[in-house]
């Protein structure tokens, strides 16, 4: 009785992609023809030359969401490269939860890369290498976003938390609107070992590809959610009051033992007057 009472609501709270359809969901922005979509809309490929990357965006804006998308990275020697998957609300104190995904030399893994800003200001990152070849095939990356938690998985496995710490002073984003964007690009200045390996252009051009894209979120048009006035809090079972049970915590902790390779909440050379608050008090 109680699933059956709450699934209308719940369906009322999301958006939901049953079937990916690139060419209903997002536009391509920049790229000159170098960002593709294909197999009438189920596939969509990004390229990168020595003259420009490609980049596209989603239709809709969110104010909490749960994004799903499948990629599969540049392969072979992808150093110099980023491709990237995030949420960014506009302005100058922008909002901003990032996957971004540093390429390397061929044998070399990649470099996950995650970040999240509010109101313009960021310096939370972890890094991370994935325990498999993310060129090789297409795997899922996920960002939940509600009001009580980020979430960062890859194929179900969640590899980061960020909770609301407002309690103790940091900030959290949750008022600005944000769209989900993509992009494949040259960093070769920093991305790979801190701009030491530079983009061999003898191998462009470079393409990532994906498929799957999935939202289920709070739609934001005109100044109004699609959400119902005072349904933050959720419903059973909703991405928007999701947390961590114990099994997907101790994934986490795994992930984290044996894959992470940058924290900041431990960088006490980068924070010599003490962690931000929200390291101390996770």
């Amino acid at each position: 009785m109680a699933t059956n009472y709450f699934l209308p609501l719940f369906l009322s709270l999301i958006i939901s992609s049953v079937s990916a359809n690139f060419q209903r969901d997002v536009e391509i922005t920049w790229g000159d023809g170098r960002g593709q979509i294909k197999n009438n809309g189920e596939l969509l490929t990004l390229s990168l030359d020595k003259s420009s990357g490609s980049g596209f965006q989603s239709k809709n804006e969110y104010l909490f969401g749960k994004i799903d998308m499948q990629m599969k990275l540049v392969p072979g020697n992808s150093a110099g490269t980023v491709t990237t998957l995030y949420l960014k609300s506009p302005g100058t104190t922008w909002d901003e939860i990032d996957f971004e995904f540093l390429g390397n030399l061929s044998g070399d893994p990649y470099t996950l890369h995650t970040n999240v800003y509010t109101q313009g200001k960021g310096d939370k990152e972890q890094q991370f290498k994935l325990w498999f070849d993310p060129t090789a095939d297409f795997h899922t990356y996920t960002i939940l976003w509600n009001p009580q938690r980020i979430i960062f998985t890859v194929d179900g496995t969640p590899i980061r938390e960020f909770k609301n710490m407002e309690s103790v002073g940091t900030l959290f984003p949750k008022n600005r609107p944000m769209r989900m964007y993509s992009s494949l690009w040259n960093a070769d200045d920093w991305a790979t070992r801190g701009g030491l390996v530079k983009t061999d252009w003898s191998k462009a051009p470079f393409t990532a590809s994906y498929r799957g894209f999935n939202q289920e979120a709070c739609v934001w048009s005109n100044g109004k959610s699609s959400c119902p006035s005072g349904s933050k809090q959720g419903t059973t079972g909703s991405w928007l009051s999701q947390e961590l049970d114990s099994t997907a915590q101790e994934r986490m902790r795994w992930v984290q033992r044996n894959y992470m390779i940058y924290n900041y909440c431990t960088d006490s050379k980068r924070f010599p007057r003490g962690l931000p608050k929200e390291c101390l008090a996770a």
